[in-house]
């Protein structure tokens, strides 16, 4: 679906290039074939196309920075959370969390990962860093198979795998223990210990 006069008064050029990365967002979301055109976005914002290559280059330059902002906002938020947690039992939180993310998201996610586009968004390394640096947590108190790298790859296929397969067949991988059951089995091989045993030995303590 189209969306039009988004901006029914002239935008100033200092807010043009947020305006169009809103613009584009709008236009994914509501798109029924997850994509969008470079015209459609000019039009939605009142402008000519190009307004949007001296801006970021190509469609894909705008695709890539829709992407990045809310996956940005994502990395920062889990930069931002307490460093003190138990990290197996963080690693375990933020598996879920990403999916959540993805569901909440979906248009986006599908668009990181899609290959249609001809360079890797910069957030996807950025989120590959993060996880790396989480694992080498898990490292530092004993709690890792493999080294971060290698368990980082492996982490991240799986959970992006799930997240793709409930966006793109909710119908065919709708079972809600799905995402448990292929956490456990690739946590298993990387990590010496689940996330309840702290919890358990706590207790116990």
């Amino acid at each position: 679906m189209l969306v039009t006069n988004l901006h029914p008064t002239p935008v100033p050029a200092g807010q043009m290039r947020a305006a169009m990365i809103e613009a584009a967002r709008r236009l994914l979301e509501d798109s029924p074939t997850h994509d969008i055109s470079s015209s459609e976005v000019c039009e939605s914002v009142g402008v000519g196309e190009p307004v949007l290559y001296r801006h970021f280059g190509d469609k894909n330059g705008l695709l890539s920075a829709v992407i990045d902002e809310p996956f940005n906002h994502y990395i920062e938020r889990k930069r931002s959370r307490d460093q003190g947690v138990d990290p197996v039992t963080e690693l375990y939180a933020c598996w879920d969390d990403y999916l959540d993310f993805a569901a909440a998201n979906p248009a986006l996610y599908r668009l990181m990962f899609s290959p249609t586009l001809p360079k890797v968004p910069d957030a996807a390394g950025r989120i590959f860093v993060l996880l790396t640096e989480a694992l080498d947590r898990c490292a530092v108190v004993g709690a890792l198979r493999i080294p971060s790298g290698e368990a980082a790859q492996m982490i991240l296929s799986a959970n992006t795998g799930v997240a793709l397969s409930i966006l793109s067949q909710p119908d065919r991988f709708g079972d809600p223990r799905l995402s448990e059951r292929v956490r456990d089995a690739v946590f298993a091989i990387c990590l010496t210990r689940d996330g309840h045993q702290q919890e358990d030995e706590t207790t116990q303590g």
